[in-house]
């Protein structure tokens, strides 16, 4: 923090002019994982074959990029400093990003009923983003069998008469898909490098942003805000353009696409003709150079990760003991190691800061941690987006707007744009607020945006009332959803980022941002177990029953929208609490 308030010469909308570099930065980073976040739900499902399944690997893959930032905040702290971190990050996910390139052939479907296996034979319609399964059949005994799904799971096997030949339960009824192992290696390979690289990157960008203002500099929020409008101008171009290439080229070219984004931002840190010298260097008296050595580390780390998605993903919930004890045992060993370590950081840290400095700054560390903890509910909520809201998008939406069909991934599109057109006026209005002494407190900010979130699934919920026949609701339900969620997300994205600036001690800034990427950590893998629960099952990517899919998406936004409302709401009750611990804070 030592470069803050130095003479900031010509400003950029009234900020350091430091922060229109970071904002490119920024910018084209997230133009690559917005990308491959439109595109990774649907890869899996419809390139792999993945079914329920893949909903807990984005999950775990979202976890994951979020924990790591936790090793890489502290190696910038202690060895890299915060600029070299985020160099190091940029290559490592774009060598990440190509890898993914690699998909093989598509995985061909096939069902198991009663320990038989059948291959099944598709008539498709639509495009790779877009498929529509007509027809499902398989081939027993010389007969062909239409697969046709019921609201209680099971499945009818039906004549080319429409007569029922069989009924199967739903345990006795399994669909998958032979996909190449080898691809899928790389593929989980390809993700492990880029949750590797993003530890790296994600917190320090954010801590160099952090640097550029004193510590009572109130345009602190205002320029976290600007800084976050960056990440989603980013992303709306890559969840427009993604879908398009895929569909017109395959899915390795909406990969490259995201790849080449991540090497441009790599390119633009690098080459910022002076601009950032001095800010976020490595720290002083710490000698020989480590890039290489953890350069070196973080390619272990990368097969530790893989090793971790492969465990995730063949990780059976028959498995799962009884009672809390069972249940913890079963999981898979990235949730261990995610809940122990975010456990340990959430009570080891304040007791640390309270041996190590004053009572003043372990209160406000504590403070600072309990939002933190508040951002988990807010975040296992907002993450649906990459996973259940995609998913419904695809199957219970009518994904037309103005008479234009889109794609699902291209309908996320709508909270980026939304946070476009509201960042700048909501920082206008926190610093015409602050000029009154009525802007609201950190923790009003994040009430209200639990509160936001929680309005935007339970509007959600409702829409089940107004499906059509085919049981998909009006696009414009999952509209107002998206541009709530965004609203709410201006909220506490931008401020908790400032927060943790603000409350953390000197020395501490870039682990407690790392905890605070950890707690979404945390959100990420429970929105995918939440979402693999929500799942219905499928063949081929394509659900069995449209009416059983809409009803577990809606019940699921029911129960997440009540129990984030009422988080938000006991945020706002404890907030005098809150108020004390941070000593003026706001």
């Amino acid at each position: 923090m030592s470069t803050a308030g130095r003479a900031e010469g010509k400003l950029w909308l009234g900020h350091p002019r430091q922060l229109a570099r970071l904002f490119s930065i920024e910018a084209w980073e997230r133009f690559a994982a917005y990308g491959m976040r439109a595109l990774l739900v649907l890869y899996l499902s419809y390139h792999f074959l993945i079914g329920a399944e893949a909903n807990s690997l984005v999950g775990a893959y979202f976890s994951l990029a979020y924990m790591t930032p936790l090793i890489g905040g502290w190696l910038a702290d202690r060895y890299l400093g915060s600029k070299r971190s985020v160099k190091c990050g940029a290559i490592l996910m774009a060598l990440g990003y190509f890898l993914l390139c690699f998909g093989g052939e598509p995985a061909k479907p096939y069902v198991t009923i009663d320990g038989a296996r059948y291959d099944v034979t598709e008539s498709h319609g639509g495009s790779l983003m877009h498929p529509r399964a007509k027809t499902q059949t398989i081939l027993r005994d010389g007969e062909i069998l239409r697969i046709r799904g019921l609201l209680d799971g099971s499945v009818d096997l039906v004549t080319h008469d429409g007569a029922v030949a069989q009924t199967v339960p739903q345990a006795r009824f399994h669909a998958d898909g032979e996909r190449s192992q080898f691809h899928l290696l790389l593929m989980l390979v390809g993700l492990s490098f880029t949750a590797v690289g993003n530890g790296f990157f994600k917190p320090n960008i954010s801590t160099i942003v952090g640097t550029l203002y004193p510590p009572d500099d109130r345009r602190r929020d205002a320029g976290f805000t600007i800084f976050y409008w960056g990440i989603n101008i980013g992303s709306i171009g890559s969840q427009l353009l993604c879908p398009i290439v895929v569909d017109w080229f395959g899915w390795w070219a909406g990969f490259m696409v995201v790849g080449v984004g991540m090497l441009i931002s790599y390119l633009v840190l690098t080459f910022d003709g002076g601009q950032l010298a001095g800010y976020g260097e490595p720290p002083q008296g710490q000698g020989a150079n480590r890039t290489i050595a953890i350069l070196l580390a973080s390619l272990m780390a990368v097969a530790l990760l893989a090793f971790m998605f492969a465990n995730v993903m063949h990780t059976s919930e028959a498995t799962v003991g009884t009672g809390l004890a069972g249940y913890f045992w079963a999981l898979p060993l990235l949730a261990k190691l995610l809940f122990l370590t975010f456990l340990l950081a959430v009570f080891g840290l304040p007791l640390w800061a309270l041996r190590s400095g004053t009572r003043m700054e372990a209160q406000m560390m504590l403070a600072a941690i309990i939002l933190i903890v508040f951002n988990i509910a807010f975040w296992t909520l907002s993450e649906q987006a990459a996973t259940s809201l995609i998913l419904f998008a695809e199957r219970n939406t009518t994904l037309t707007l103005f008479g234009v069909s889109v794609s699902a991934a291209q309908m996320q599109n709508v909270n980026p744009i939304s946070i476009i057109l509201f960042a700048p006026l909501l920082g206008w209005l926190w610093l015409k607020l602050a000029r009154r002494g009525w802007e609201p407190s950190i923790q009003l900010k994040f009430g209200i945006a639990l509160i936001l979130v929680g309005i935007s699934f339970l509007l959600l919920a409702a829409s089940g009332s107004f499906a059509n026949g085919q049981y998909r609701v009006s696009v414009w339900w999952l509209v107002l959803s998206y541009f709530l969620g965004a609203l709410a997300e201006l909220c506490i994205s931008p401020v908790g980022l400032s927060m943790i600036t603000k409350l953390a001690m000197a020395r501490l800034v870039g682990v407690m941002m790392g905890v605070w990427f950890l707690s979404m950590s945390v959100a990420d893998y429970i929105a995918g177990a939440i979402a693999e629960a929500a799942a219905t099952p499928t063949i081929g990517g394509q659900v069995l029953n449209p009416q059983l899919s809409l009803q577990n998406y809606l019940h699921s936004f029911m129960i997440g929208g009540l129990w984030t409302v009422a988080a938000g709401v006991l945020l706002i009750a404890i907030s005098p609490l809150l108020k004390r611990l941070m000593h003026g804070v706001a």
